[in-house]
């Protein structure tokens, strides 16, 4: 437990940096839309999924509780309707709010499905919620933050709908892309013996970076940055 732990421990020190600039919203990134079309908002929702650490370290979560194709299928699903409905719908309508506290709640969601997967609920003898129904809610959570994102850019009025749904449409490729290799990688560790050494230090590390970009979004919340 203790080498898991200090195995995860010193990979958070080494990505939170990466991580916690992930979602930033670039000048180059406004001058690719600017000059390229809808096509750009497809590259852009791509490229912004796939260095998206907090979605992706959530997803990881997920799949690494579930075993068949058909499950991950579903409960994927489940997920990209959620963040579809809350992408589209608050871009769509302007509701915006803090980028830092959506990203704060985000991190919770990592947080939370690292604890759930190394049995947290059962040691405190507490039920866990319904797996599903706690994937469609962080999926919601998840667009939102997405559609902050996505509010963030001057993307003007002129097909302006046209635009939200490429970004989105940019956003599920990028998920795809980067669902590919991660559910291969946890499908052929599965096959090893040192698979439940793997399991814990992942789930340990999904913790620690959970809290770890709880308290970076938190403090730049707090002074601004």
């Amino acid at each position: 437990m203790h080498g898991n732990l200090r195995w995860a421990l010193s990979l958070l020190v080494g990505l939170l940096p990466l991580m916690g600039f992930a979602h930033d919203v670039s000048s180059a990134d406004q001058e690719i839309l600017r000059n390229g079309g809808l096509w750009a908002y497809i590259q852009v929702g791509a490229t912004h999924m796939l260095t998206g650490y907090d979605h992706l370290l959530f997803l990881t979560g997920v799949i690494f509780y579930l075993n068949s194709f058909m499950d991950i299928l579903k409960f994927i699903t489940v997920f990209t309707i959620g963040h579809c409905i809350t992408l589209i719908g608050a871009t769509y309508e302007g509701i915006t709010a803090d980028e830092h506290l959506v990203d704060a709640i985000i991190a919770l969601s990592v947080l939370y499905k690292g604890f759930e997967n190394l049995g947290g609920f059962e040691k405190l003898k507490v039920k866990s919620p319904n797996l599903l129904f706690m994937v469609g809610l962080f999926g919601l959570i998840h667009g939102f933050g997405l559609s902050t994102r996505l509010q963030s850019f001057d993307i003007g009025k002129e097909q302006f709908l046209a635009k939200i749904l490429c970004f989105n449409l940019g956003v599920e490729v990028g998920q795809v892309l980067a669902l590919i290799p991660i559910v291969f990688i946890l499908t052929l560790s599965r096959k090893y013996k040192q698979f439940p050494a793997f399991y814990k230090s992942v789930n340990w590390y999904l913790v620690l970076a959970g809290i770890g970009l709880f308290a970076y979004q938190l403090y730049g919340y707090l002074t601004g940055h």
